[in-house]
């Protein structure tokens, strides 16, 4: 059961706007993730191994942000507000609490644009919201003409195409068939809809057929970009995304944890030879197949 909590503040400034994400705030209402991603980047922090059994609900969450966005609006400091930095924005505890759906019901009175980031198909329940908030939101004028003037933007998250390893990793989000039935939806409404390949798995989703197959696929569904990402991996305990992922390859693709153990024996990042070849073939696919590699 997911806990109550009350908080002082839900909108957060961010310092710089992300140049991938867009951000000028955010706002997560739950806290930690039901999703429980092994290669996630809270992992090893106090919400320890299994994510979902610290759940927590802001419940005071939605009266914080009608006034702050009040605030906010009044001094016209419009902005793209991000759903959301550290958690899923559509767990399944939100068809309970509604939390996100509460949230966007503000942000549409206020007329802020936002930018959701998720991994389920959840967010098809709230298309009528969007179109609102698509509609009306006052953009930031630097982003104006190159959104088309449209305030929502929607990015599906995916490490796999492939439900089986899905189950492996991500074994708490949306199966990835059914998430890509969410991104045609998303895109047959007509919102700015793209893909954040965050992370790529080594050796499983990073090859070249399987990438090939995403890029093939996502053109298919006629998606405005992809923002591909390598993967990270935190700590040495024994919840953090390091001990759990290696724990995962070791188990299911014991061929492949020497290279993983090369790959991260010298901290959190993919050797930068490996990074270096990374982006060039990612902007490669980006030619090749006609797909942004930016918002």
């Amino acid at each position: 059961m997911a806990k109550k909590i009350e908080v002082k503040s839900i909108l957060n400034k961010t310092k710089k706007r992300d140049p991938w994400f867009l951000d000028d705030y955010t706002i997560n209402l739950y806290s930690s993730c039901s999703f429980n991603c092994l290669y996630c980047y809270i992992r090893g922090s106090k919400y320890g191994t299994n994510l979902e059994d610290s759940v927590s609900v802001k419940t005071n969450g939605i009266e914080i942000l009608d006034r702050q966005l009040f605030t906010r609006a009044r001094k016209n400091q419009y902005g793209i507000i991000v759903l959301s930095s550290a958690t899923d924005p559509y767990l399944q505890i939100e068809k309970k609490y509604k939390l996100t759906r509460e949230a966007l019901k503000v942000i549409a009175k206020h007329k802020f644009p936002v930018h959701i980031l998720t991994k389920s198909d959840l967010i098809e329940r709230d298309f009528d919201l969007l179109h609102q908030i698509n509609k009306n939101s006052i953009l930031p004028i630097d982003l104006q003409s190159r959104l088309d003037n449209r305030g929502v933007i929607i990015s599906f998250s995916f490490s796999t195409l492939d439900d089986k390893v899905a189950r492996i990793f991500e074994k708490g989000a949306t199966k990835p068939s059914i998430r890509l039935q969410a991104v045609h939806k998303a895109v047959q409404e007509k919102f700015h809809t793209g893909i954040s390949l965050m992370p790529l798995l080594p050796f499983i989703s990073d090859t070249t057929e399987q990438l090939d197959l995403f890029f093939s696929t996502y053109k298919a569904h006629k998606v405005q970009y992809i923002l591909p990402a390598t993967l990270t991996l935190f700590g040495n305990g024994i919840a953090d995304s390091k001990t759990l992922m290696m724990d995962a390859i070791r188990k299911h693709y014991p061929e492949l944890e020497q290279r993983y153990v090369k790959y991260f024996k010298n901290g959190s990042q993919m050797p930068a030879y490996y990074k270096i070849a990374f982006t060039k073939k990612m902007k490669e696919l980006s030619l090749t197949y006609g797909i942004k590699d930016y918002i």
